[in-house]
């Protein structure tokens, strides 16, 4: 593929450093205990991935409205029951230092499959295990765009 200068790869460099193992308890929100864990000991970047179950009433974000639409309306979904979990993130700080994550999951219940953004709060359904592998040696951080989304800048 060629990339020309509109679409230019950004990227930087990280060395893996400790590793974490989570588990997350019935009722509690995925991104709130993440980021909480992430700033209590000290983590500056980390890729995530998380297995398990979510909770009836968990929120997703399943994609805009429209895929480009001036304003950015997003679509939410709400979980009807228990669903199994499979997913992936990063954690990076904004402008501002504070930890956020970016984690999206596949969620499933019999045939029925439903991918999305877990930030609008995904609630444990029993049990949830998280692996989180610290990044070290970048800058990167989160920086507000025109539609206030706060993005990944290597």
């Amino acid at each position: 593929m060629r990339f020309t200068d509109k679409y230019t790869m950004k990227y930087s460099e990280a060395k893996t450093g400790r590793n974490f193992i989570l588990r997350l308890e019935d009722g509690e929100i995925l991104h709130e205990v993440v980021e909480q864990f992430a700033t209590d000991h000290d983590i500056k970047a980390a890729k995530l991935m998380v297995v398990g179950g979510v909770d009836k009433g968990s929120r997703l974000v399943v994609g805009p409205r429209e895929s480009r639409a001036a304003v950015i309306d997003p679509v939410e979904i709400v979980l009807d029951d228990a669903h199994e979990v499979t997913g992936f993130g990063t954690i990076f700080p904004n402008e501002a230092g504070t930890l956020i994550s970016h984690i999206h999951i596949s969620c499933g219940r019999g045939e029925k499959v439903i991918t999305g953004c877990a930030r609008r709060g995904v609630k444990v359904w029993l049990v949830l295990e998280v692996v989180i592998t610290e990044l070290l040696g970048t800058e990167a951080k989160r920086v507000k765009d025109h539609n206030g989304f706060e993005l990944l800048w290597p």
